[in-house]
């Protein structure tokens, strides 16, 4: 009998950690109750028990997954930049989507924090730990890989914007890649997220 049958597969610890852990979260958030505190829950989720797992767990710095200022001189530029080109696409968007005005309306009355409650951790989880866990494990290949759950994590919300959230997801990746942090990418994303839920 070939004796590889029974070889235990070799690893990237901290990828298969992200991986599962992050698909486990994913889960229980998308079976939870909705309930009061919807935005701390996630906040909790995906941040707060990710960094419990790669601090105590992995016996790693959150630094080491984009928990950092990183390269603010290429990323505050290309923050900046984003948001100014995307404006104007998302405010055409809201105009002619009744989908995503229904869908978002309930929020504007708890911004802007509810919705930085719910993407930090967001981002976090995908363009810190899931991204430079894989980049470590897989290369530059990470940029598509992280993209992936992103996408589908958006399942339930309106058809037009899950289309686009592979490629939102490779760029936000991409930035978070280049200037060695995921807060640029969670800066630009918490712009655009507040000013759909304003426009609704």
């Amino acid at each position: 009998m070939d004796e590889r049958i029974w070889r235990w597969p070799q690893v990237n610890r901290s990828a298969v950690v992200a991986t599962v852990v992050s698909t486990l979260l994913l889960i229980v958030d998308f079976y939870r109750p909705a309930g009061r505190n919807e935005e701390l829950e996630r906040m909790l989720l995906f941040f707060v028990v990710p960094a419990l797992v790669i601090v105590l767990g992995l016996r790693q710095p959150l630094g080491k997954y984009g928990f950092r200022l990183g390269n603010w001189r290429l990323g505050l530029p290309l923050t900046v930049a984003a948001a100014a080109a995307l404006t104007p696409i998302i405010v055409w968007v809201m105009r002619g989507s009744a989908q995503m005005s229904a869908y978002y309306a309930h929020l504007v009355a708890g911004l802007p924090w509810n919705t930085f409650l719910q993407l930090f951790g967001w981002e976090f989880t995908f363009r810190g730990w899931l991204l430079f866990a894989y980049l470590e494990a897989y290369g530059e290949d990470a940029l598509w890989l992280q993209a992936a759950p992103f996408a589908l994590a958006h399942l339930a919300k309106p058809q037009l914007e899950t289309l686009t959230t592979i490629f939102g997801g490779f760029a936000f990746g991409w930035l978070a890649w280049r200037s060695e942090s995921f807060l640029y990418p969670f800066l630009i994303h918490w712009y655009l997220f507040t000013l759909v839920v304003w426009l609704s």
